[in-house]
């Protein structure tokens, strides 16, 4: 059934009529289509614009509706041309009359911007419980983890020891300010577009903030036009589904680094990872690899809603029927790979000596050297230099820094004394960097204990 086939005297086109149909994509609409209806006819019931009995049984309709689709005995026809028209059509077919006034003073301009809104208000809700999730994991490595050893990198180069606590607490901020910018755009959206019509309002008196307030919004939309051409908030989910992903995206490489052979860092469980058709040995990390891979996937979907309302003029255009499918992908990408890397992340196995022994190796304690220096009396640009030529002694050598005599050290300079050793030692290294944020074990405690404090609020 068409809700607009009077003014036209000739059949669509049926290539036109799929090309125009969103039945597809908006058949997951069907639970906020069905809660923006009962709160529409409340209202209007409440204004006196039908009666509370007409209100009533398109009430016990709609739920009933509702649950025939949620148990399977009423599927979603693909010949409507929306879910709207769907609902609305067997709405009538069920009650008859009162079933047609279910449209009064709504248009489906109103009524899609008005579900659009409502799921991604709940699909805010759940990526938001899946990243608390993800932190939680994080949170219970950090720790377990704060003396496992291991070097910190810039420009992927071996730079200065810190600890898997320090180094996931990096991701537990990214994560943290991605459940902020969710809340933000939660908190900016959560204005309720209907009431506004097709772009004009309505002559009838409707209440719009108790239509709001029905459905859990803190008010009505300002402008009607603005209400049914409003995708900002599309954007701005998808930005931050970009983000998320970006920084799924950076965790994994490191996982698929760590697993390197090379590396050793970490051990992938045996349910996250595959292995190779024609390589007995391979153990692969595929889940890491593929939240990579799917980034750019997300990425896509937001410039493709910033593609299609640039150029869009006021109010409504059917462009914006653009808006939900890959906006539908992204979110069901985003969701798969946050519980996906949860897992994997969760079962994984961390090689502590491993990892301690990749930063002795890489004169990640090179810095403290100097600063050694430094603290008796030579001046920094010096204590470089001097440094800078243990590190060519023992890379000739093939030895570590930890593993140099005092002879040895005294032959580049004299200054340095027996506890020189005990001031280069990994565990030292770490365990002096105490500033608010560093590695060091007391910073860490505080920072763990923070954390505790924001996850159980």
């Amino acid at each position: 059934m068409k809700l607009w086939g009077g003014r036209f005297t000739k059949d669509t086109n049926k290539l036109v009529e799929s090309f125009n149909a969103s039945i597809t994509f908006d058949k997951r609409f069907w639970r906020e289509d069905i809660q923006g209806s009962i709160a529409h006819i409340t209202m209007l019931a409440k204004q006196g614009i039908i009666s509370d009995e007409e209100k009533n049984i398109m009430e016990k309709a709609l739920l009933e509706i509702s649950d025939d689709i949620a148990n399977g005995r009423l599927t979603i026809s693909e010949d409507s041309e929306d879910i709207h028209s769907f609902i609305e059509a067997v709405l009538t077919e069920r009650i008859g009359e009162p079933g047609k006034k279910l449209h009064t003073g709504r248009s489906r301009n109103d009524q899609v911007a008005l579900d659009m809104k409502l799921y991604v208000r709940k699909q805010i809700t759940e990526t938001d419980g899946l990243l608390k999730h993800l932190l939680t994991t994080i949170h219970t490595i950090m720790k377990n983890n704060t003396e496992t050893f291991m070097p910190g990198f810039t420009h992927l180069q071996k730079a200065q020891p810190v600890t898997l606590a320090h180094h996931m607490g990096a991701y537990f901020e990214m994560f943290r300010r991605d459940r902020s910018r969710l809340y933000d755009t939660l908190t900016r959206m959560n204005t309720c577009p209907l009431g506004a019509g097709a772009l004009a309002g309505t002559t009838y008196p409707l209440d719009r903030d108790y239509s709001a307030e029905l459905l859990g919004f803190d008010c009505a939309t300002a402008n009607s036009m603005d209400s049914v051409s409003d995708r900002d908030y599309i954007v701005e989910l998808l930005n931050d589904l970009s983000i998320i992903m970006m920084h799924l995206s950076r965790f994994s490489e490191e996982v698929i680094l760590w697993n390197s052979n090379e590396y050793g860092f970490v051990e992938i469980d045996d349910a996250y990872s595959t292995g190779s058709s024609i390589m007995p040995q391979k153990k692969n990390p595929d889940i890491a690899e593929l939240v990579r891979g799917k980034t750019g996937r997300v990425y896509g979907a937001l410039m493709s809603m910033l593609t299609t309302l640039k150029g869009l003029p006021l109010a409504y255009n059917k462009d914006m029927q653009e808006d939900k499918e890959f906006t539908f992908d992204a979110i069901d990408t985003v969701k798969g790979c946050i519980s996906l890397f949860d897992g994997m992340l969760a079962t994984m196995k961390f090689n502590n000596k491993r990892m301690e022994e990749s930063a002795k190796k890489g004169f990640t304690n090179a810095t403290d050297a100097a600063d050694y220096l430094v603290n008796h009396g030579v001046t920094f640009r010096d204590a470089h230099a001097i440094v800078g030529q243990l590190v060519l002694f023992c890379i000739d050598k093939g030895i570590s820094l930890d593993d140099m005599t005092l002879e040895e050290y005294k032959a580049v300079s004299p200054v340095f004394e027996e506890d020189i050793f005990e001031k280069i030692s990994i565990k030292t290294c770490v365990e002096k960097r105490n500033t608010k944020g560093a590695p060091g074990r007391d910073a860490m405690k505080e920072i763990i204990k923070a954390n505790e404090k924001y996850l159980s609020d």
